[in-house]
């Protein structure tokens, strides 16, 4: 797991701080009434610490695919928002009992309100901050949803049990976390990271900054945990008041007057962002909204985005609509809802007293995209995981890659499932200097449709085709895969194409497999001369069937000219396998963590074998790591990053081969560099 990313954005303390000697301000009802702050936090429901949730976590992001939405009465927002919301989406209103539920019917009624889309969850509360005590949704890493609770940091015990009450509701799995915290100091951004104010440090003083990183990667999924001072400079200090994630690269933060005390701490923490690598890979791009605070406020970061509308929070202040046309600016293909309210406060608004409901049955894309300029390749690999929550197939013609080249018209290819949930496909036939523009689409017979990014067309992936980098042959396919009985009879199609503007000449060609029998039908006469952007036609097959140990073997065809050598992956699926009977005894290895992002260890418990030898391969084949053990002995092997020779950019599929003797084994590994598959 990464470090906890901490912004130090202040030399001197400038942020106005409570005083635990001072007179209370009991107004701030918000933050606690004079009542609740006679009471230890220790009266604070019925929490219980678990377990979490097993395999790699993923906390959904508030603008995931949503169910609903929470809200409870006696209400904190206007009738009029619930009945705008309620057009769209359902409502699902916390009442104490059977007489509110009544009573809430009746405004509903009164007020035009669908009750076709509400729905009523019978449940204790002590106030409407549905945001701050709130479910928190997750999957685990068997695609089951679950909440994850944590003890409320305040002295409400009717609300810190809302997020058992809403489980029990969903009829899905809760996990306690003992984390003291709140909603509204927490936001994440769907792929492995979140961020909060330091008021999380401060209110857990008896765990390290590490130890915190731990429960929320264990229970949240978190691997990037950015924890912020505070820059509004109020006794709150939740990042709702000043900051959101708007999708996994993008971040909304408040901004003020450069002759306000607190302008250098905005920009700080702006910067911050700025400079920070998001869930996608790029930098995080900060949109900026003004947010003084004077009469009449201006809490524009608190605002509600529920599946296809964005719902901001409005006073009357004249920048208001300044603030709907930053988040227009920001949210592309989005329909942004404007709610006036007299009872908005600087403080206290939208987002505190609503809370998305997770759709438990979502289809969700889990893509690292291509963005930004990359250098010339002969096609583009697109690589995603189809998460279908509800457990019903993806439609196979209806899992898309959308794409257009220069402003040009859409055109689309199909996504081509592999296993498991890992789909892929190559995008080609561009030129240098090429703006390309994409999006996936897939669907499911749940009836579930999903786009990354989120508006799909309206604000697609970006990347700039940059000039050639020294590359000369590309293979098409990137990999020689058996699959079935036709293929290794009837062969493979393999073109060698020179992408260059120079000749190529190919000196030789590995003609025969090392670790299962594939052979090259016909070769040309050596040396052979490839001029620039002509093909060389091979054909590959495989001669018998064999049975290996692993799920997938993997070989690789080398291609040998005068300025480098190339690694062509072969592949055969071993159920398919069955003739050739392997001899001695497999090493028992273990590999962890896996998906990995940071580090991976090999524990191998070898007693048969005086040497062995590890290889790592991308899933085109290149070797990008090696390393020989030698001795009849126990090794674990540690590796970063730095050790591999690279790692591919966005991350994906790996393959190692043990190989002893001559016995050959493998198996595969997930490489992550957003810290989740």
């Amino acid at each position: 797991m990464k470090n906890t990313a901490v912004l130090l954005i202040f030399s001197v303390l400038a942020l106005i701080t409570f005083n635990t000697t001072a007179q209370p301000q009991w107004r701030k009802m918000h933050y606690l009434s004079e009542s609740e702050m006679k009471l230890p936090l220790s009266i604070n429901g019925d929490f219980t610490p678990t377990d979490p949730p097993e395999g790699f976590v993923r906390n959904v992001a508030e603008y995931d695919q949503m169910q609903g939405v929470l809200i409870r009465y006696p209400f904190g927002i206007p009738v009029s928002l619930i009945k705008e919301i309620a057009e769209y989406d359902t409502v699902v209103t916390i009442v104490a009992n059977a007489n509110e539920k009544n009573t809430v019917t009746t405004i509903y009624q009164n007020n035009g309100v669908d009750l076709n889309r509400c729905k009523f969850m019978y449940a204790q509360t002590d106030s409407y901050w549905v945001r701050d005590y709130g479910p928190w949704f997750v999957f685990d890493g068997d695609l089951n949803p679950g909440i994850v609770d944590f003890p409320y940091n305040r002295p409400r015990p009717n609300d810190n049990n809302i997020p058992a009450a809403v489980a029990s509701y969903l009829g899905i799995d809760l996990y306690g976390m003992n984390l003291i915290h709140t909603g509204g100091n927490y936001m994440c951004s769907g792929m492995g990271q979140a961020a909060s104010t330091d008021l999380v440090y401060d209110e857990n003083p008896t765990l390290s900054h590490a130890e915190i990183d731990t429960i929320v990667k264990n229970y949240l999924g978190i691997s990037t945990y950015h924890v912020t001072q505070d820059p509004l400079g109020e006794y709150i200090k939740h990042i709702d008041c000043w900051g959101k994630f708007l999708a996994p690269d993008k971040i909304l933060i408040g901004k003020v007057d450069p002759s306000d005390p607190r302008y250098n701490n905005y920009e700080m923490v702006a910067s911050y962002f700025a400079n920070q690598t998001s869930s996608w890979g790029d930098k995080y791009k900060v949109y900026r909204v003004y947010t003084p605070g004077d009469p009449p406020g201006t809490p524009y970061t608190n605002s509600l985005i529920l599946n296809n509308r964005v719902y901001v929070p409005l006073t009357g202040s004249q920048w208001d609509n300044d603030a709907l046309q930053t988040y227009s600016d920001a949210m592309p293909g989005y329909q942004i809802v404007g709610v006036p309210y007299s009872g908005w406060l600087n403080t206290d608004a939208l987002h505190c007293r609503t809370k998305g409901i997770a759709d438990l049955k979502q289809l969700y894309i889990w893509h690292l995209p291509i963005l930004g300029n990359i250098p010339f390749q002969y096609n583009y690999q697109i690589e995603a995981n189809l998460y279908n929550a509800s457990g019903e197939n993806i439609y196979s013609d209806s899992a898309i890659v959308y794409y257009k080249v220069n402003g040009g018209e859409w055109q689309n290819t199909l996504l081509a499932h592999q296993y498991g949930h890992y789909w892929n496909c190559e995008l080609t036939g561009f030129n240098t200097g090429d703006t390309v523009q994409y999006y996936i689409f897939a669907a499911d017979h749940a009836g579930k449709r999903s786009c990354q990014p989120r508006m799909g067309a309206a604000d697609p992936h970006m990347f700039i085709v940059g000039d050639w980098q020294g590359a000369k042959l590309d293979f098409i396919p990137d990999t020689v895969w058996f699959q079935n009985y036709e293929q290794m009879i009837n062969g493979i199609n393999l073109a060698i194409v020179n992408i260059s503007p120079d000749t190529v000449i190919i000196d030789s060609v590995q003609k025969n497999g090392e670790i299962f029998p594939w052979f090259i039908d016909t070769l040309p006469a050596f040396p052979h001369t490839l001029p620039n952007f002509d093909t060389l036609n091979l054909k590959i097959k495989c001669s018998f069937w064999v049975k290996g140990y692993a799920t997938l073997l993997i070989d690789t065809i080398h291609v040998f000219t005068r300025e480098a050598v190339y690694g062509e992956a072969s592949m055969i699926y071993s159920d398919l396998l069955d003739n050739m009977v392997k001899t001695g005894k497999k090493p028992n290895c273990t590999v962890s963590p896996n998906p990995f992002a940071d580090k991976l260890t090999f524990k191998l418990n070898n007693t048969e074998y005086d040497n062995l030898t590890l290889d790592i391969y991308d899933i085109h084949g290149k070797l990008i790591f090696h390393k020989n053990i030698t001795g009849n002995i126990n090794s674990t092997i540690c590796l970063k990053r730095d050790d591999f020779m690279y790692m591919p950019q966005n991350g994906g599929i790996l393959f190692y081969k043990i190989k002893a003797e001559n016995n050959i084994f493998t198996g595969k590994i997930l490489y992550n560099n957003t810290g989740q598959p």
